[in-house]
């Protein structure tokens, strides 16, 4: 079908980009569950093969040969029993309780549906199902259908669609792990310029590039200070690839808003969990969640908008 013949105000509504939002919500679940553990499997994967070099070990560590090639027997046997695990993918294995291994049928998986069928427990054993899934699903689909009124039934607002997707896992990822992967932040960082590139945001190509330098280098040098003077990591590289994305999909005059909104809303969430003793071990907030939830902010309240509220309107 010739794209010109498709009727975008149909396929691009609120309510079918909405529905549409529903299932890319739920995919999310599953990305925000599995993905940090395939990365952790990789990564003691990758960390054993490195450690049954007994003499790398041993030139590094400057210990006895014997020594290394006991640690290496050791580290080989953990590898094998990684290698020997289930495979782990964003498609199988499929959808299953956590506390039985029921797995879901094709209706208990409906979006937001298939939790209020359920009442929110298992179908099998009843152990609670976690509201969390519903709302995500419910905040993605209503965040598309937002996207839809904001910005139009026409194909760039797909765009804009996978933008916020992209920053709902990579919060809530965030928030559960203090990971932000690399597998997500730096695809969304290139389809801004590209999306840029393109003319599919009202954002120019060269504050799309400012956006992405000025985001990372301001984050680089502020935890490169607080390092130096405190002798301790302050924000880890994962923060400044997700302000430089923001930077590229918004343009370099929203990262202040950006960082200015998610400072303030980050302290007071951090306050907050301090005062009722809720702050993880460590005694620290990711800052993830925080930047991209003022990019959603930026986003939907529009660039006029957020400068008349710094007093920057022209």
């Amino acid at each position: 079908m010739p794209l010109a013949s498709i009727d975008w105000s149909v396929w691009l509504s609120p309510w079918v980009l909405g529905i549409f939002g529903l299932c890319i919500g739920s995919f999310l679940n599953v990305v925000i569950y599995r993905l940090p553990l395939m990365l952790e499997r990789q990564w003691l994967h990758e960390s054993a093969a490195q450690l049954i070099d007994a003499p790398a070990m041993s030139r590094v560590a400057g210990t006895p040969l014997a020594e290394t090639e006991k640690l290496a027997k050791a580290v080989d046997a953990y590898g094998t029993k990684i290698e020997e695990l289930p495979p782990l993918t964003l498609s199988a294995p499929r959808s299953r309780c956590p506390h039985c291994g029921h797995q879901l049928r094709w209706h208990e998986n409906l979006p937001v549906v298939g939790w209020l069928r359920l009442g929110g427990k298992c179908a099998s054993c009843k152990a609670p199902i976690s509201r969390r899934y519903p709302l995500i699903e419910l905040v993605t689909g209503l965040a598309f259908a937002a996207l839809s009124w904001r910005f139009g039934a026409q194909p760039t607002t797909l765009a804009w669609c996978g933008f916020v997707a992209a920053l709902i896992a990579l919060a809530m990822i965030d928030w559960d792990t203090t990971l932000l992967p690399d597998v997500i932040n730096q695809p969304l960082l290139w389809t801004g310029l590209l999306a840029a590139l393109m003319g599919w945001t009202p954002v120019s190509l060269p504050s799309a590039v400012i956006g992405a330098v000025a985001g990372y280098m301001s984050l680089w040098t502020i935890a490169w200070l607080y390092e130096k003077l405190r002798g301790q990591i302050g924000m880890a590289p994962g923060d400044f690839k997700l302000l430089a994305a923001l930077g590229a999909w918004l343009g370099w005059q929203m990262l202040l808003p950006v960082v200015l909104g998610a400072s303030a809303v980050g302290a007071i969430v951090g306050l907050l969990m301090k005062l009722t003793a809720s702050l993880r071990e460590g005694r620290y907030v990711p800052f993830g969640p925080f930047l991209a939830g003022g990019g959603l902010v930026v986003l939907f309240a529009g660039r006029e908008a957020v400068l008349s509220w710094l007093g920057w309107a022209a």
